[in-house]
């Protein structure tokens, strides 16, 4: 089946010293760009991981033993920060695609992004993610995906090539399964034919959880408020808690968070002394007509 796409469509795969988002580092990424003609081109680059200093990072060795690149094998290749402008001219405006994507490589990339300089926009891109799709409507993993849906073994498996390949393989073969069939929400809500041609309806099927942030730090409420989602005030606004402890939003922006989790603090700190500067004049005011 071809995609039905209105722009590309970047199917891709990153592998990394770790899988900490706020401190670890790109080791490999391989892009994927399907275009609405159907044409495709593949980008593949090794990545030397520099620390905030500039440092060579070493990748560990239970890392090397999963994807299989060491420290040798990057030593000679650019970092992140000098690809970035290569990489940003093969995404362009394409809409991303991946496994596992929205909760680990897209914030990632994200953040190696910011750290080199470039707001890596995602407020106007659809995000796929294969394996929530996949997780919904069969529960497992790449490789069995792979053999479930494209009736082959899965070579290479953890390089970034094989599998960011085997990703595109796997969502052309759940259009043409799921075409006709409905999905049931674990609170037993039917939702008819969820998984059709179109990369904004698989966006928002394919997305586990909306979240304030990339990492799910900070989430919304039922009321769409952004709140703490972990420690202490976990399930507070941040409206509440800035109020309450406004050093709590200091410690979090000099903590190791993702710099894509604090630039969504610094805005809703930002509009909460906006708000509170309004309510000042607003009571400033009040009491002039007092008098």
């Amino acid at each position: 089946m071809k995609l039905n796409l209105k722009r590309p469509l970047v199917f891709f795969d990153l592998e990394t010293t770790g899988v900490q988002v706020g401190s670890d580092r790109i080791v490999e990424i391989c892009l994927h760009k399907v275009m609405p003609d159907g044409t495709n081109e593949t980008l593949v680059r090794r990545v030397r991981p520099v620390d905030a200093n500039g440092q060579t990072m070493h990748i560990p060795e239970q890392t090397t033993a999963i994807h299989g690149i060491s420290d040798t094998d990057v030593a000679g290749e650019p970092s992140f920060a000098e690809l970035a402008p290569q990489l940003m001219d093969f995404i362009a405006d394409a809409d991303l695609a991946g496994f596992n994507s929205n909760r680990f490589d897209v914030p990632l990339l994200v953040e190696e992004f910011l750290r080199a300089g470039v707001d890596f926009d995602l407020t106007k891109r659809h995000l796929v993610d294969v394996q929530n799709i996949f997780h919904k409507m069969e529960q497992r993993t790449l490789k069995a995906a792979y053999r479930f849906y494209c009736d082959k073994d899965l070579e290479n498996a953890h390089s970034a090539a094989a599998d960011t390949i085997a990703t595109c393989e796997v969502l052309m073969a759940q259009l043409d399964r799921y075409q006709d069939a409905d999905y049931t929400a674990p609170d037993g809500t039917v939702v008819p034919h969820p998984v059709v041609n179109d990369v904004e309806a698989l966006s928002r099927f394919s997305t586990a959880q909306q979240w304030a942030d990339l990492v799910g730090h900070i989430a919304y409420d039922a009321k769409h408020r952004m709140v703490i989602n972990f420690g202490k005030h976990k399930g507070k606004t941040l409206e509440q808690v800035f109020s309450a402890e406004p050093a709590y939003y200091d410690w979090m922006m000099k903590a190791d968070f993702p710099l894509s989790t604090k630039r969504v603090l610094r805005q809703a700190w930002q509009q909460h002394r906006q708000q509170l500067k309004l309510e000042a004049l607003k009571d400033h005011f009040g009491s002039d007509k007092k008098h």
